[in-house]
C-alpha cells in the first residue's frame, strides 16, 4: 500500500481516540534541534462527528489481535488493514512539521502480535524523532496495556505525555465488550507512570538536570454510552483516577455505533450532549472544589441534559442559597451558577475596596441571567423573584436557547477525507437534536459555569 493510502486509512482509524489536547508541557528544548513543545498550539482538525482532534494523529497499525466489540479496529471487523514502519512515521512527522502542517505527534496503535511488540515499535518511532531528527516538538503516545514496565519507562523518557485508555467504566463492562482486556493490565501501567512522574519530580527538585519522564503528565479516555453505566459511576471513577494516579485529564467519548454486536446499544445517534455534561462536571471536580457525590447521588444518577451540572446541583440544593456576594468566601462563590473561577477571583479582590452591587459584578464577568437567582448584593436580590425550583428552571432555560455557535464557511486544514471536513458547514441532522447550545459552547471555551 502506498504511503498516502496508509495515511488515509490510519488517520481515519485514529479519529475515535479523543484523549489529546494542546500539550500543556513545560519541557525544555534541546539546543540545535527542530520544533518546539509550546504549552499551547498543537494543530487541530475536525472529524466527521464533530470532534476537534490533534495533528498529526495516526495509528501505527490497525491490525489488532483483540476483538473489542466497541472498536472499529477489532480483529473480526472487515476493513482495510495496514501498518506504518517506524521510519515512515518519523519521516512523515518531520516532513509535515517542515511544511508547517503540524506542531506535534499523537501516536496510538492497535495491538500488533503482543503488547510488548507494539510498544517496541512505538519506542522506535519516538527514539528516531528525538535522537536522529532532534525533534523538540510535542509527542503524545499511548502506553499499551499489558506492556512490560521497562518498555513504558523507556518510552516515557522520550515523550511529553502518555495515556492508557481505560475505555469502559466497570470491570463488568470490560468482561462483556472486551473480554481479552483485564482491569489490572490497564491500571498497572497507570500506577507505574504515576509513580515514575512523582519520582522524577522529586529528583528535579534536588538535581536540576535530572532526566525527565512524561513532563506533561498522563491522561485516559472513557467511552460514554457503550454500556448501561450511569453518570454517577463514571464521575466517581474519574474522581478516583485524578486522586490516585494524578491524571492530567480524563477524556470522554460519546459512543459511536460501529458494529451490530448484541451487547452494544443500538443507538441512533451518539450521546453528544451527555458527553458534554460529563465534561462540564469533570471541570467542576478539577477547578471548582465539587465532589462526585455532591453533583449526583443514588436518587439522581444521571445529569439533567437541559441544565449544566452546576445549575442542576444548585436547583437541588436551594436551601444553601442565596449567597451574599460581599461576604461569601471564594470557594462558596464558585458554587454559584454564573460565577466562574476568574469572576470569583475578581469579586474577592474588588470587594476589598468597596461594597459591590449587581452592576459591579456584571462588569466583573458574572453571568447574571443565571446567578441572579442565587445571590444577593448588600442583602438584596436584583429584583423581586420567585425562589421556587420550577420558576428558576423555566427562566434559566428560557435564557439559554440559542442556536449553536458555528461559523458557516469556516474550514481548517485536515488530513481526513473531504466528507469528514463538512462538519462546520452546518450540523448533521442527528447532531441538531443533541448538540450543545451556543451558551454551552461558550461555557466550554471560557470555563465559566
Amino acid at each position: 500500500m502506498e504511503l498516502m493510502d496508509k495515511l488515509k486509512v490510519l488517520a481515519d482509524s485514529a479519529k475515535y481516540d479523543v484523549s489529546c489536547v494542546s500539550s500543556g508541557s513545560s519541557r525544555k528544548n534541546k539546543p540545535g534541534g527542530i520544533g518546539s513543545s509550546m504549552p499551547a498550539g498543537i494543530c487541530h482538525t475536525f472529524s466527521g462527528d464533530g470532534r476537534c482532534i490533534s495533528l498529526l494523529k495516526i495509528l501505527m497499525s490497525n491490525c489488532c489481535i483483540y476483538d473489542c466489540a466497541y472498536c472499529v479496529n477489532r480483529i473480526s471487523n472487515d476493513l482495510p488493514r495496514t501498518a506504518f514502519t517506524p521510519d515512515e512515521i518519523a519521516d512523515l512527522t518531520i516532513n509535515f512539521y517542515r511544511r508547517n502542517y503540524i506542531e506535534g505527534l499523537f501516536l496510538s496503535s492497535a495491538v500488533v502480535k503482543s503488547p510488548d511488540h507494539t510498544m517496541e515499535l512505538i519506542i522506535r518511532v519516538v527514539r528516531r524523532l528525538r535522537e536522529d531528527y532532534r525533534f523538540n516538538g510535542y509527542i503524545h503516545i499511548k502506553a499499551i496495556p499489558g506492556a512490560d514496565a521497562a518498555l513504558i519507562e523507556e518510552a516515557g523518557s522520550y515523550v511529553d505525555r502518555m495515556s492508557v485508555n481505560i475505555e469502559l467504566p466497570t470491570s463488568d463492562g470490560l468482561r462483556l465488550l472486551a473480554p481479552q482486556k483485564k482491569k489490572e493490565a490497564i491500571l498497572g501501567p497507570m500506577g507505574f507512570i504515576s509513580s515514575k512522574i512523582n519520582e522524577t519530580s522529586d529528583n528535579k527538585r534536588r538535581f536540576r538536570n535530572s532526566p525527565e519522564f512524561v513532563p506533561a503528565g498522563q491522561s485516559t479516555q472513557l467511552i460514554v454510552g457503550a454500556t448501561e453505566d450511569h453518570d454517577l459511576g463514571i464521575l466517581k471513577l474519574s474522581e478516583g483516577l485524578y486522586k490516585r494516579f494524578g491524571m492530567r485529564r480524563v477524556f470522554y467519548s460519546a459512543y459511536v455505533p460501529v458494529s451490530n454486536h448484541p451487547a452494544l446499544p443500538q443507538a441512533v445517534k451518539p450521546p453528544l450532549l451527555r458527553e458534554h455534561r460529563i465534561y462540564q462536571a469533570d471541570w467542576l471536580l478539577r477547578f471548582y472544589g465539587f465532589k462526585a457525590e455532591e453533583l449526583l447521588d443514588e436518587s439522581h444518577k444521571d445529569f439533567d441534559t437541559q441544565l449544566d451540572p452546576k445549575c442542576d446541583w444548585a436547583l437541588r440544593n436551594l436551601e444553601q442559597f442565596p449567597i451574599e456576594v460581599n461576604k461569601a468566601d471564594y470557594f462558596l462563590l464558585l458554587r454559584v451558577p454564573g460565577i466562574g473561577v476568574r469572576s470569583a477571583q475578581r469579586i474577592v479582590k474588588a470587594r476589598m475596596v468597596q461594597k459591590l452591587d449587581f452592576a459591579d459584578i456584571k462588569k466583573l464577568g458574572v453571568v447574571l441571567k443565571r446567578a441572579r437567582f442565587f445571590i444577593t448584593c448588600k442583602g438584596k436580590y436584583i429584583d423581586k423573584l420567585d425562589a421556587s425550583e420550577d420558576f428558576i428552571r423555566i427562566n434559566i432555560l428560557a435564557g439559554s436557547k440559542q442556536p449553536p455557535m458555528v461559523e458557516p464557511g469556516y474550514t481548517q486544514l485536515s488530513f481526513l477525507p473531504p466528507s469528514n471536513q463538512a462538519m462546520l458547514q452546518g450540523l448533521r441532522p442527528w447532531m441538531a437534536l443533541s448538540a450543545p447550545t451556543g451558551e454551552d459552547v461558550a461555557a466550554s471555551m471560557t470555563g465559566e459555569l
